[in-house]
């Protein structure tokens, strides 16, 4: 009996919340509805397969004029997905929302990451790599990533930080979230650790906890250098800077450049 071509084969794989999902292999027509995971599925070199993106994907810069721009990450256009007949829908946990990503998964193969530590991106890397028929170059980037990080020496002792994500009201990256990797790895301890996910804050919390180091991420609020002196005077003694927040919470490829980045940031503290 001749077998059938192997891309007609189906793949079963499980996903970040041990979901078992069906894919033909390789895909051909991928819709992504995470930025990060956007960005890596263009330097896998599958950008001709990539047939859906979210208004918020913007690297590369191409991306939303290649795809079509299927609504945004928490609020699809269902009608628009369907048009596009995907047979791989790549979500996120935290960046998607539950209810959609079920009904998209009632007619359509959809993997979800979910992702709160550096280990848990390299999977997805990795994964993603399998699921699309790029697993040797998935992995070769995989492995720049872990050793970019690998040669981080962190500060002794580390530096209380504060990183905020909005105003407001006030919030902060706490425990239980990548960003609060980052800074671990970056060499920042995270004076807010002891909440989890994203907080809202007062000035009177941020005060008793005494950060030495404010920093003030470009998403998803845009921080800008207007903002620098509202948090001098909320805490004189601190450092506050502006930071690149893809650098610390996009966990695809553009992790490749984090690692220096974070040794820059280090260095100037």
């Amino acid at each position: 009996m001749q077998l059938p071509p192997i891309s007609s084969l189906p793949l079963t794989v499980t996903d970040q919340l041990g979901r078992r999902v069906v894919v033909p292999f390789p895909p051909q027509r991928i819709v992504s509805l995470v930025p990060s995971q956007t960005e890596l599925l263009f330097d896998l070199g599958l950008s001709e397969r990539v047939v859906g993106v979210t208004k918020f994907c913007i690297h590369p810069a191409d991306a939303r004029q290649s795809a079509v721009v299927i609504g945004g990450t928490k609020n699809f256009d269902f009608e628009k997905i369907a048009a596009l007949q995907p047979d791989l829908i790549l979500g996120n946990k935290e960046e998607n929302y539950q209810e959609g990503m079920e009904q998209l998964a009632a007619s359509y193969p959809v993997w979800i990451s979910d992702i709160t530590t550096l280990p848990d991106a390299l999977v997805m890397i990795r994964q993603v790599g399998l699921l699309t028929g790029t697993a040797a170059r998935a992995n070769v980037l995989a492995i720049e990533i872990e050793n970019s990080f690998a040669t981080l020496s962190a500060a002794q002792p580390p530096l209380p930080t504060a990183y905020f994500i909005w105003r407001k009201p006030y919030m902060v990256a706490a425990a239980d979230t990548f960003i609060n990797d980052m800074l671990h790895r970056a060499g920042f301890e995270n004076v807010f650790a002891d909440q989890q996910r994203y907080p809202e804050i007062t000035t009177a919390q941020l005060a008793a906890a005494q950060p030495q180091q404010i920093l003030l991420s470009s998403e998803p609020y845009p921080f800008r250098e207007k903002h620098l002196k509202e948090f001098r005077e909320l805490c004189p003694t601190a450092i506050v800077r502006l930071v690149d927040g893809e650098l610390f919470s996009w966990y695809g490829s553009r992790l490749r450049h984090s690692a220096a980045y974070f040794r820059q940031l280090a260095a100037s503290a």
